[in-house]
Protein backbone atom coordinates (compact mmCIF):
# COMPACT_ATOMS: atom_id res chain seq x y z
CA UNK A 1 0.00 0.00 0.00
CA UNK A 2 1.22 3.36 -1.08
CA UNK A 3 1.72 6.78 1.39
CA UNK A 4 -1.37 8.03 -0.84
CA UNK A 5 -3.46 4.78 -0.52
CA UNK A 6 -3.00 4.66 3.22
CA UNK A 7 -3.61 8.56 3.70
CA UNK A 8 -6.97 8.32 1.77
CA UNK A 9 -7.92 5.25 3.80
CA UNK A 10 -7.07 7.01 7.11
CA UNK A 11 -9.39 10.41 6.28
CA UNK A 12 -12.35 7.50 5.52
CA UNK A 13 -11.64 5.82 8.26
CA UNK A 14 -11.86 9.14 10.49
CA UNK A 15 -14.57 10.78 8.86
CA UNK A 16 -16.35 6.86 9.10
CA UNK A 17 -15.89 7.49 13.32
CA UNK A 18 -17.17 11.11 13.44
CA UNK A 19 -20.42 10.72 11.14
CA UNK A 20 -22.18 9.51 13.87
CA UNK A 21 -21.32 13.25 15.55
CA UNK A 22 -21.19 15.74 13.03
CA UNK A 23 -23.86 16.48 10.28
CA UNK A 24 -23.31 16.43 6.58
CA UNK A 25 -24.52 19.96 5.88
CA UNK A 26 -23.20 23.16 7.21
CA UNK A 27 -25.09 24.56 10.14
CA UNK A 28 -26.30 21.59 11.57
CA UNK A 29 -24.90 19.31 13.86
CA UNK A 30 -26.38 15.55 14.31
CA UNK A 31 -26.48 12.41 16.89
CA UNK A 32 -27.91 9.06 15.81
CA UNK A 33 -29.75 10.31 12.65
CA UNK A 34 -31.22 13.19 14.42
CA UNK A 35 -29.76 16.90 13.11
CA UNK A 36 -29.87 20.05 15.07
CA UNK A 37 -29.22 23.39 14.11
CA UNK A 38 -25.37 24.84 14.86
CA UNK A 39 -27.15 28.32 16.18
CA UNK A 40 -30.49 29.74 17.68
CA UNK A 41 -32.06 32.59 18.00
CA UNK A 42 -33.79 32.94 21.71
CA UNK A 43 -35.23 36.48 23.56
CA UNK A 44 -32.95 38.52 20.74
CA UNK A 45 -29.61 36.74 21.39
CA UNK A 46 -28.14 34.22 19.09
CA UNK A 47 -26.97 30.84 21.13
CA UNK A 48 -24.84 28.48 19.69
CA UNK A 49 -24.71 24.48 20.28
CA UNK A 50 -22.65 23.39 22.47
CA UNK A 51 -23.21 19.76 22.55
CA UNK A 52 -25.48 16.83 20.89
CA UNK A 53 -26.60 13.28 22.54
CA UNK A 54 -28.45 10.38 23.04
CA UNK A 55 -29.92 8.87 25.78
CA UNK A 56 -30.39 5.44 26.07
CA UNK A 57 -33.02 3.80 29.00
CA UNK A 58 -31.97 0.48 30.12
CA UNK A 59 -28.90 0.23 27.58
CA UNK A 60 -30.53 -0.97 24.49
CA UNK A 61 -33.71 1.43 24.37
CA UNK A 62 -33.02 4.76 22.29
CA UNK A 63 -35.20 7.44 24.72
CA UNK A 64 -34.04 10.57 23.32
CA UNK A 65 -31.56 13.08 21.78
CA UNK A 66 -30.72 16.55 22.80
CA UNK A 67 -28.50 19.74 21.91
CA UNK A 68 -27.74 22.23 24.45
CA UNK A 69 -27.22 26.27 23.46
CA UNK A 70 -25.38 28.92 25.13
CA UNK A 71 -24.32 32.48 23.92
CA UNK A 72 -20.89 32.63 22.10
CA UNK A 73 -17.93 32.63 24.39
CA UNK A 74 -20.00 30.92 27.71
CA UNK A 75 -18.18 28.03 28.66
CA UNK A 76 -20.02 24.71 29.31
CA UNK A 77 -18.70 25.57 33.32
CA UNK A 78 -21.13 28.30 33.34
CA UNK A 79 -24.55 26.55 31.39
CA UNK A 80 -26.38 26.91 35.19
CA UNK A 81 -25.26 30.88 35.92
CA UNK A 82 -27.54 33.58 34.90
CA UNK A 83 -27.39 33.34 31.32
CA UNK A 84 -29.55 32.50 27.70
CA UNK A 85 -29.66 28.60 27.69
CA UNK A 86 -31.62 26.47 25.38
CA UNK A 87 -31.89 22.88 25.35
CA UNK A 88 -33.85 20.98 23.09
CA UNK A 89 -34.88 17.12 23.45
CA UNK A 90 -36.23 14.88 20.32
CA UNK A 91 -37.82 11.61 21.28
CA UNK A 92 -37.80 8.29 19.85
CA UNK A 93 -40.53 6.98 22.02
CA UNK A 94 -44.65 8.06 23.11
CA UNK A 95 -44.12 9.98 26.80
CA UNK A 96 -47.54 10.51 28.33
CA UNK A 97 -48.06 14.24 29.74
CA UNK A 98 -48.12 12.50 33.61
CA UNK A 99 -45.13 10.61 33.19
CA UNK A 100 -42.84 14.04 32.33
CA UNK A 101 -44.35 15.91 35.62
CA UNK A 102 -43.55 13.01 37.93
CA UNK A 103 -40.11 12.65 36.32
CA UNK A 104 -39.63 16.14 36.39
CA UNK A 105 -40.74 16.44 40.37
CA UNK A 106 -39.09 13.65 41.25
CA UNK A 107 -35.83 14.51 40.08
CA UNK A 108 -35.38 18.05 40.82
CA UNK A 109 -36.75 16.61 44.54
CA UNK A 110 -33.72 14.56 44.44
CA UNK A 111 -31.41 17.28 43.12
CA UNK A 112 -31.89 19.94 45.27
CA UNK A 113 -31.84 21.08 49.22
CA UNK A 114 -35.50 20.58 51.23
CA UNK A 115 -35.53 24.48 51.71
CA UNK A 116 -34.88 25.15 47.79
CA UNK A 117 -37.05 22.63 46.88
CA UNK A 118 -40.10 24.26 49.37
CA UNK A 119 -39.11 27.76 47.74
CA UNK A 120 -39.81 26.86 43.70
CA UNK A 121 -42.47 23.68 44.31
CA UNK A 122 -44.86 26.29 42.84
CA UNK A 123 -42.93 27.06 40.11
CA UNK A 124 -42.60 22.82 39.73
CA UNK A 125 -46.38 22.52 39.83
CA UNK A 126 -46.77 25.33 37.05
CA UNK A 127 -44.11 23.59 34.66
CA UNK A 128 -45.87 20.18 35.21
CA UNK A 129 -49.35 21.51 34.00
CA UNK A 130 -48.07 22.87 30.45
CA UNK A 131 -46.86 18.86 29.76
CA UNK A 132 -48.48 17.39 27.00
CA UNK A 133 -48.19 13.72 25.63
CA UNK A 134 -45.20 13.29 22.80
CA UNK A 135 -45.03 10.55 20.27
CA UNK A 136 -41.84 9.37 18.52
CA UNK A 137 -39.91 12.57 16.70
CA UNK A 138 -41.75 15.10 18.89
CA UNK A 139 -39.26 17.94 20.13
CA UNK A 140 -39.69 19.59 23.91
CA UNK A 141 -37.28 22.63 24.14
CA UNK A 142 -36.71 24.79 27.31
CA UNK A 143 -35.33 27.95 26.75
CA UNK A 144 -34.46 30.44 29.91
CA UNK A 145 -34.25 34.02 29.21
CA UNK A 146 -33.09 36.05 32.64
CA UNK A 147 -35.84 38.13 34.09
CA UNK A 148 -38.17 36.56 31.23
CA UNK A 149 -38.18 32.83 32.79
CA UNK A 150 -38.35 29.51 31.34
CA UNK A 151 -40.14 28.81 28.72
CA UNK A 152 -41.27 25.35 27.20
CA UNK A 153 -41.90 24.79 24.07
CA UNK A 154 -43.55 21.60 22.07
CA UNK A 155 -42.69 21.52 18.37
CA UNK A 156 -42.03 24.96 18.07
CA UNK A 157 -45.33 26.22 19.78
CA UNK A 158 -44.78 27.95 23.45
CA UNK A 159 -46.67 26.42 25.94
CA UNK A 160 -45.95 28.48 28.63
CA UNK A 161 -43.27 30.56 30.63
CA UNK A 162 -41.96 29.79 34.05
CA UNK A 163 -40.29 32.66 35.91
CA UNK A 164 -37.07 32.50 38.17
CA UNK A 165 -33.60 31.70 37.68
CA UNK A 166 -33.69 29.36 40.87
CA UNK A 167 -36.36 27.22 39.37
CA UNK A 168 -34.67 27.26 36.07
CA UNK A 169 -31.61 26.53 37.40
CA UNK A 170 -33.34 23.49 39.13
CA UNK A 171 -34.78 22.26 36.32
CA UNK A 172 -32.20 22.07 33.40
CA UNK A 173 -30.16 20.33 36.25
CA UNK A 174 -31.97 17.73 35.17
CA UNK A 175 -30.02 17.17 32.42
CA UNK A 176 -26.44 19.32 33.30
CA UNK A 177 -26.35 19.69 36.51
CA UNK A 178 -24.29 17.88 39.24
CA UNK A 179 -27.01 15.28 39.69
CA UNK A 180 -28.42 14.38 35.87
CA UNK A 181 -30.33 12.01 34.66
CA UNK A 182 -27.05 10.51 32.90
CA UNK A 183 -23.65 12.03 33.19
CA UNK A 184 -22.56 10.87 30.02
CA UNK A 185 -25.29 12.71 28.50
CA UNK A 186 -24.21 15.87 30.62
CA UNK A 187 -21.01 15.80 28.88
CA UNK A 188 -21.90 14.98 25.28
CA UNK A 189 -24.57 17.94 25.80
CA UNK A 190 -21.98 20.58 27.31
CA UNK A 191 -19.53 19.71 25.34
CA UNK A 192 -16.77 17.90 27.35
CA UNK A 193 -16.97 14.92 25.14
CA UNK A 194 -17.26 14.93 21.64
Amino acid sequence: MNGMTRWILTLAIICILFAGVRGASAGQMSIDGTAFATRIEAGGEVLHIKGVALLRYLIFIKAYTGAFYLPQGVDGSRALDEVPRYLVLEYRVAISAQDFADATYQKIKESVSSEEFQRIEPQINEINRLYLDVDPGDRYALTYIPGRGTQLSLNGTPLGTVEGPEFSRALFSIWIGDNPIDEYFRDRLLGKIR
